[in-house]
């Protein structure tokens, strides 16, 4: 129960892998929060996360492997976080990413909206919750990183704020 299979290195080091590579994965996914998760993305996050847990633990079943791969965790997201914080450039724009304008002057920017896989009904969805009918009202309507779309009307005031901030939820395709 308290001896290790595996040297405690051994297990930390597979822990900081893979939180890398599943932090890259779900950076490459999309521009989403948690809490925007469909249960598509639920059942995903789950079966990915059952299917790399033997690559973290390898051999190791202890409670003190548990404790060092609990802790390098722990220690790897503080730094990332840390480092985020912290940083500016490229790096940020790489850990966090970067708004996309999906459309301007009134126009749609179908390339981005593609690149981004956003579809109109969601866009044009994302404007009525901002208080608009139409595109030809938009001065500017930007896809965040948090996956929240900010639209700019064309005429000041004519924004009406609801409730509730509307996010994107990318579809899987």
């Amino acid at each position: 129960m308290w001896h290790l299979a595996a040297p405690f290195w051994q297990l930390g080091l597979r822990a900081v892998i893979i939180y890398v590579a599943f932090l890259a994965a779900l950076r490459v996914f999309g521009k989403r929060e948690v809490g925007q998760f469909t249960i598509f993305d639920l059942v995903l996050i789950l079966l990915v996360a059952n299917a790399v847990q033997p690559a973290i633990t390898g051999p190791d079943a202890s409670v003190t492997g548990g404790a060092i791969i609990m802790a390098a965790l722990f220690g790897v997201n503080a730094l990332i976080a840390l480092v985020r914080v912290r940083s500016s450039g490229h790096l940020r724009q790489f850990l966090e990413g970067q708004p996309a304008v999906i459309a301007q002057d009134g126009h749609w920017l179908p390339n981005v909206m593609h690149h981004e896989g956003v579809d109109l009904e969601d866009a044009t969805m994302a404007l009525r919750e901002h208080g608009l009918a139409d595109v030809s009202e938009v001065e500017l309507a930007v896809l965040e990183v948090d996956g929240s779309i900010s639209v700019v009307p064309k005429e000041a005031g004519a924004l009406k704020r609801g409730r509730r901030r509307l996010h994107y939820r990318r579809r899987l395709t």
